[in-house]
């Protein structure tokens, strides 16, 4: 078996690897790669497993460094779950060793994995799940599967005027911004640039859909698809909360499981919660089921993680710091968040 470091030229085999294997996301894909290099330069290192010409595994990795602050390898930043995906446990195996190799040739601290296996010489996992639902194969069996209230509530957005569409084009990257900067703020967190977003949008072409909820003219929901086979995830959506009584949650989300089940999928990933949480309870009244994730860190050097102690303070201070930015000018924000967003791998 050879591993090597995935080039271009290796495009097409990477995605064939990826849309054939069960465990792949659509996060997987070469076109993740090409949006995040695109849009913030950071550094990959995607490892490709052959045998006799034939894929064996891949796992894709980005270098997130910034000065003497921060060097980790990561698979992958910006979403919920990537990791290796193999043939077997041995390739699996193999690739890891890999990339703890790679750890010390960039003189990273980590190397995250985020997956939803959890693997014996990982030493770190934390108590996210995903939220996943099975789809059916036509829309009405996905409805008739709802709560009477899911479906008054979803009515409710539509007799209240607010009207869905499919997105595409700058003007509705601009729409979408609109919403998903302002919700950002408000939750006290730095937001991707605009520039991201187009890169995601152009590197997936139809394996991405942008879905926008409108009042009147007025953008108030927002929300990007993406696919990978029969698996469609939902990274990012977004809604003003001003107009939230108004149901444009519930309008934005049944319009792209509607679109999803046209489209051939037969699994809506809700993406990262916390059990019991408020959006966990969201994503599980849909019919959505937990999947524990599980985010690990390779053992490089085991004196550098930080202890229980040090967590809890890191989660303190991580509120004081969301809470002031949540008071700033969104202009300002948009302006440095972006910035900032880049080095902040969640």
């Amino acid at each position: 078996m050879i591993i090597n470091k995935a080039v271009e030229t290796d495009r097409k085999k990477w995605d064939n690897y990826a849309l054939s294997h069960p465990d792949a996301t659509p996060y997987h894909l070469w076109a993740w790669k090409e949006a995040v290099e695109t849009a913030y330069g950071h550094k990959a290192h995607y490892l490709i497993a052959e045998e006799q010409g034939k894929v064996r595994g891949i796992l894709p990795l980005f270098q997130l460094k910034l000065f003497f602050l921060q060097n980790q390898l990561v698979s992958l930043p910006f979403c919920d779950v990537a990791g290796p995906i193999a043939d077997d446990y041995l390739t699996r195996d193999r690739l890891l060793d890999k990339a703890q190799q790679a750890a010390a040739q960039y003189k990273a601290t980590t190397v995250e994995l985020r997956t939803r296996l959890s693997h014996q010489s990982t030493i770190f996992n934390n108590s996210k799940v995903s939220m996943l639902l099975s789809l059916p194969a036509d829309p009405k069996e996905l409805w008739n599967s709802f709560r009477s209230k899911l479906r008054s509530q979803i009515l409710k957005a539509e007799k209240n005027g607010l009207m869905f569409r499919l997105g595409e084009g700058d003007e509705d990257i601009k729409s979408f911004y609109q919403v998903f900067s302002q919700n950002m703020l408000e939750l006290g967190s730095p937001v991707h640039s605009k520039y991201f977003f187009a890169s995601i949008l152009k590197s997936y072409g139809g394996s991405c859909r942008m879905g926008l909820v409108f009042l009147d003219e007025k953008p108030i929901g927002c929300g990007i698809i993406l696919f990978c086979g029969t698996h469609t995830a939902i990274p990012w959506a977004s809604t003003i909360r001003k107009y939230n009584k108004l149901g444009p949650n519930m309008l934005l989300y049944w319009n792209l499981l509607q679109f999803s089940i046209k489209a051939g999928a037969n699994l809506f990933d809700f993406g990262r919660s916390t059990p019991n949480s408020g959006t966990y309870r969201f994503k599980a009244q849909w019919g959505a089921q937990p999947n524990p994730l599980h985010w690990d860190k390779l053992p490089v050097d085991i004196n550098q993680y930080a202890s229980p102690a040090s967590l809890k303070q890191h989660g303190v201070n991580r509120q004081l710091a969301a809470n002031l930015w949540s008071k700033l000018p969104l202009s300002i924000a948009n302006l440095i968040g972006p910035k900032l967003r880049q080095y902040i791998s969640l």
